[in-house]
C-alpha cells in the first residue's frame, strides 16, 4: 500500500511538472509563402510580418523564439499535436477554428477582395461571379467563404495550395478572378510588377450579414493549444506593450502605409 501511495505521488508530481511550462523558450509555426506576411529569404529563415511581430512579442516578455516552416493544411493538427506551440501564419480568428484552438487578441484586421483584371465588370456578387473560375487558398477563411456562400450556387471555385499559385494563374488567364485577404493581396501582388494590371474590384469586403461575418472572423491572432492559458496571457500582454510602446506600429510601417489594425 505504501509503495502504491508513492507510486501515485510521483505520477501526480510529474504531471504538474509537465503541466507547469515556464515558457521561457516558444516554437512558432508558420507558412513561408503568404507575402508579405510570411515568407522564406535566399538563406531559408522565414521572414514578413507574423514573424516580425512574433519576434518582437519573445522580446518583450524576454523568451527564446525558434520557428518551424509548416504547409498550411497541416497547420492545426500540427499545433495540437505539439510540434510546435503556437501559429504565426495570419490566421483568422473564427468561430470553427475557436472549435479546435485557442486565439490571441488580434494583431491585425484582415476584409477579403476580389482580384481580377483593371476595367473587369466582376464584383464579390453571387450573380456576377456565376459561371466564372474564382481562386482561392485551400483552407483560408476565402476558402471558407466561397465554399459556403457560392460553390453550390453557380461559381466555378478553384482551389490551390498556395496563395502564389492562383496569381500565376490569374496572370496566365486560367481563372477570372481571386477571393483572398485584402492584405496579403495588396502587399504580395498588387504592390507587385505581376500585379501592375489587376485591381481590388468591389473594394475591401468586410461580410454583408452576420453569417458572412462569422465566417469573415475577428480578425488574425496567433493560435495557440485551448490548454495553454498561460501563453496566451503571457502572448496578449506583450501583444499590448508593443502596440502602446510604439513596436508595433514601426513593424506596420515596413509593410504597410497605412493602418491594418482596424477598430
Amino acid at each position: 500500500m505504501i509503495r502504491r501511495t508513492l507510486v501515485f505521488a510521483a505520477l501526480a508530481l510529474s504531471m504538474q511538472g509537465a503541466m507547469a511550462k515556464d515558457w521561457d523558450s516558444i516554437r512558432f509555426a508558420t507558412e513561408g509563402a503568404y507575402p508579405p506576411f510570411n515568407t522564406v529569404d535566399t538563406s531559408g529563415a522565414v521572414q514578413g510580418l507574423d514573424v516580425d511581430i512574433s519576434n518582437a512579442l519573445c522580446e518583450e516578455m524576454k523568451v527564446k523564439c525558434t520557428w518551424v516552416k509548416q504547409e498550411w493544411d497541416g497547420m492545426i493538427p500540427a499545433l495540437l499535436s505539439r510540434k510546435f506551440d503556437a501559429i504565426s501564419a495570419s490566421m483568422s480568428i473564427t468561430e470553427e477554428r475557436k472549435k479546435r484552438v485557442d486565439f490571441t487578441d488580434k494583431y491585425y484586421a484582415t476584409p477579403l477582395a476580389l482580384v481580377a483584371k483593371k476595367g473587369s465588370s466582376l464584383l464579390p456578387e453571387l450573380d456576377l461571379l456565376k459561371g466564372k473560375r474564382i481562386g482561392v487558398q485551400r483552407g483560408t477563411v476565402a476558402d471558407a467563404f466561397a465554399t459556403r456562400f457560392w460553390a453550390e450556387k453557380g461559381v466555378n471555385v478553384v482551389r490551390y495550395a498556395r496563395q502564389e499559385e492562383a496569381y500565376l494563374d490569374l496572370t496566365s488567364g486560367r481563372i477570372d478572378a481571386a477571393w483572398a485577404d485584402a492584405l496579403v493581396a495588396d502587399g504580395g501582388f498588387l504592390k507587385q510588377p505581376a500585379g501592375a494590371e489587376y485591381t481590388f474590384v468591389g473594394g475591401l469586403y468586410h461580410g454583408r450579414s452576420a453569417e458572412e461575418k462569422g465566417v469573415i472572423g475577428e480578425g488574425v491572432g496567433i493560435a495557440i493549444r485551448k490548454q495553454d492559458a498561460e501563453l496566451k496571457h503571457k502572448l496578449n500582454a506583450a501583444l499590448a506593450a508593443i502596440r502602446a510602446n510604439g513596436k508595433y506600429d514601426e513593424i506596420r510601417k515596413k509593410y504597410f502605409d497605412y493602418d491594418i489594425y482596424g477598430e
